[in-house]
């Protein structure tokens, strides 16, 4: 499909758009994390470990996440290459202790890394 300048090809464009992001949503299971210091750090922290058990990435079923990083920015990947981005950050940098009073374990990842394994159409 060739960009003509004219709204049906906007519209065309931003239908299909539509419907790929429709089956994401509708035919998946997306867990969705909110975190609020990531545009202040350019990292998201991804949790493997808490209170002496499995959590977070390391035991969901979801079969994509999404990072919530502001108002306005969701960042959506498979969960499978998450998980490939998360090891590689801890064999990198290892563990970080994060969450609600340090409780959890888990590993930092830059966003843009996040971004370059985003989702697209």
């Amino acid at each position: 499909m060739k960009p003509c300048g004219d709204f049906r090809w906007d519209l065309e464009v931003g239908q299909i758009a539509e419907q790929w992001l429709g089956g994401i949503l509708s035919g998946n299971t997306i867990e969705v994390k909110r975190d609020f210091v990531a545009s202040r750090t350019g990292n998201v922290f991804v949790e493997f470990f808490c209170r002496n058990k499995p959590s977070g990435i390391a035991t969901t079923q979801a079969t994509h996440w999404a990072f919530i990083l502001d108002d306005e920015t969701v960042v959506l990947l498979p969960t499978d290459k998450l998980k490939t981005i998360a090891r590689e950050a801890y064999r990198k940098r290892g563990p970080v202790m994060g969450g609600e009073k340090n409780l959890s374990k888990g590993v930092l990842i830059r966003v843009e890394r996040l971004v370059n394994h985003a989702i697209s159409c």
